[in-house]
């Protein structure tokens, strides 16, 4: 499993930039975070056809390595996901 080398929060821009031990530099918004969440709740709406509620204007409180990955609290007080490194390499592949 690897890791990325540096994670930077960019509250303003409202973006997370992870770079990756290959030079790769992924930036992903904190809606984009909300709105594809691992966790079992949120994959239950998008299984069911639903969205996610990620407004643009969404924060991101607190952000705590996991071993495996990052665990993220949002603004609207949502915590549930685990994401997984892959997981997170993986989401500028989805659309």
């Amino acid at each position: 499993m690897i890791s990325p080398t540096d994670i930077v929060l960019d509250h303003p821009a409202r973006t997370l930039t992870l770079r990756w031990p290959d030079g790769h530099t992924q930036r992903v918004s904190y809606a984009r975070l909300r709105g594809d969440c691992p966790c079992a709740e949120c994959r239950r709406i998008r299984r069911d056809g639903g969205r996610v509620d990620a407004r643009t204007d969404l924060t991101l409180d607190s952000l705590e390595t996991a071993g495996y990955g990052i665990r993220v609290v949002f603004g609207d007080g949502h915590a549930r996901g685990i994401y997984p490194w892959p997981y997170l390499a993986g989401m500028t592949a989805r659309p």
